[in-house]
């Protein structure tokens, strides 16, 4: 269980942070870099969840997702693989990888084919899940680039992969299943 007494504690000062194993790293480490992106994604969900409450079935899938979102920030917060530990480490699991999927394919299900690409925008619920599709592809990076240096769990690497996936259906989804989509057109202003 987490507690929160004190929001400051101080040891950040020198420019380092505790990982959930213990082990100090600096605050611009590529694994601390990497969670806190997935963070920051998190938090523009939940600025999109402010254009969805009218929309209970994608609000709740949002709901789970930033749940998912602060599970992969423990994973990648908690590296080490320890023999006997006092406690399972918290671990992106297939089954959530699958969740996703099928939410994705049941918001496609009735959004038209593309016929160019998207521009982000169209409804307010729209270009913030863009936003969120952006940040979450800069975390994917991220993970990935981390993963060629240190172990990073394959479901949480498609995890962050399906995330952005999910994001793109679901800005369509909220733009009258991709009716009002902004579409690009190469070339209209030269």
């Amino acid at each position: 269980m987490v507690r929160l007494n004190k929001i400051y504690t101080r040891t950040g000062d020198a420019g380092t942070t505790a990982l959930v194993s213990g082990p100090r790293r600096d605050k611009h480490d590529l694994r601390v870099e990497a969670y806190g992106t997935v963070d920051e994604t998190n938090s523009t969900i939940g600025m999109v969840r402010l254009h969805t409450a009218d929309m209970p079935e994608l609000d709740a899938m949002l709901a789970r997702i930033q749940n998912d979102l602060f599970d992969l920030g423990a994973d990648l917060a908690n590296p080490e693989v320890v023999e006997n530990p006092e406690y399972e480490p918290l671990r992106i699991v297939e089954a959530q990888v699958t969740r996703l999927e099928s939410e994705i394919d049941a918001l496609n299900a009735t959004i038209e084919p593309l016929r160019s690409f998207v521009l982000p925008g169209g409804s307010p619920a729209a270009a913030a899940l863009h936003l969120g599709r952006t940040i979450s592809r800069r975390a994917e990076r991220l993970m990935v680039q981390l993963s060629r240096q240190e172990d990073v769990g394959a479901p949480a690497l498609k995890y962050i992969n399906r995330l952005s996936d999910f994001l793109f259906v679901a800005a369509r989804h909220t733009n009258d299943d991709g009716k009002t989509d902004v579409l690009w057109v190469p070339g209209k202003n030269r």
